[in-house]
């Protein structure tokens, strides 16, 4: 039975010669994969519905283990992203990040549209950095792991000064930081954009100014944090990575 799901690919395999299996994450179903046939031959109508990041409207027939993608039509191809080195690594991210920490079949509205809007956003030239941080947080929750932010993890006191414990999975507040002495300690700004990163929908995001030495404080944070909890090494941050060191960030 053929079925019509709209969907951004996340992730594409050569399979063979000619053909691709190619991972959509979808509104309808999240994430699936689906057999191109054909899609790498140079004059294949499938080349252009199967390139990284592309939105679009795709013809699907479901099977037990793998489904086959008949046809498609680009929403929008966010060829901007494909054609600039930095775009192209922070969506890489974004989308290695959605594959590895969503089940397959597992429908979830709410990421499909925070995905869509982030690499549209990513697409218009808003901050990469702060995009990023904020699809990587709702990513921890997906996962399971987001870090408490909200009240001290121990007490739930929600005044501080408090300090960012990856060791207990979230904020300490004075009399109880003792229970790691090696959590980092927070000005009030890094708390705040912490919480707006991990509550405030993409959708809603505007033209945020963030001083680079705190982007940087939030990014060692983040890093320490998944490494820690995440438990899926990313190829495409450690490109990321690479290229913050390029660009000496």
């Amino acid at each position: 039975m053929l079925e019509k799901v709209e969907g951004i690919v996340i992730r594409t395999n050569n399979y063979g010669e000619t053909h691709k299996i190619v991972t959509l994450f979808s509104r309808e179903k999240g994430k699936i994969a689906v057999m191109a046939r054909g899609a790498k031959k140079p004059k294949s109508k499938m080349i252009a519905i199967t390139q990284p990041f592309v939105y679009g409207n795709y013809l699907i027939q479901i099977g037990s283990n793998m489904g086959t993608l008949h046809q498609g039509e680009i929403v929008q191809s966010f060829r901007p992203i494909r054609e600039d080195i930095e775009k192209s690594a922070y969506a890489s991210y974004v989308s290695e990040l959605t594959n590895k920490l969503t089940e397959q079949n597992e429908r979830d509205p709410f990421l499909f549209e925070q995905l869509l809007q982030t690499l549209k956003f990513m697409s218009e030239d808003k901050d990469l950095d702060i995009l990023l941080y904020m699809y990587e947080l709702k990513m921890y929750k997906k996962g399971g792991f987001a870090p408490q932010l909200m009240q001290c993890v121990h007490c739930g006191r929600v005044n501080g000064p408090f300090a960012f414990s990856v060791l207990e999975g979230g904020i300490l507040c004075p009399v109880c930081k003792y229970h790691d002495p090696e959590a980092q300690s927070l000005t009030d700004t890094i708390l705040k954009l912490l919480r707006m990163c991990l509550l405030l929908d993409v959708t809603r995001v505007g033209n945020i100014q963030v001083k680079p030495q705190n982007k940087q404080r939030i990014r060692m944070l983040l890093d320490v944090y998944y490494d820690q909890y995440g438990g899926y090494e990313m190829k495409s941050k450690k490109f990321l990575s690479q290229l913050d060191l390029l660009k000496g960030k």
